[in-house]
């Protein structure tokens, strides 16, 4: 009997051009109160999208993460988004 072929994950092709758009912008610090910034750094179902996908630089990824969590404490975001 033949060995199952072993199925190969599909490689998702990354942009590595991407820069940080709050840098562009000038932000300096993310701010929970501002959900409609921070729901932009979220996928679909609620989670928080990584660097390499966003192409935020470590400081902001750390303060959006941090204001991620601050405003689905204070009720302003949901943890999860029932699809």
């Amino acid at each position: 009997m033949a060995a199952p072929k072993k199925q190969q994950k599909k490689k998702v092709r990354i942009n590595k051009n991407l820069r940080c758009q709050l840098c562009i912008e000038g932000i300096s610090e993310v701010s929970y109160k501002d959900t409609y910034r921070i729901s932009k750094f979220l996928s679909r179902r609620g989670k928080i999208i990584p660097r390499i996908r966003t192409g935020t630089c470590a400081r902001h990824q750390n303060q959006i993460a941090n204001a991620v969590k601050n405003a689905r404490y204070m009720a302003l975001l949901p943890y999860t988004n029932n699809i």
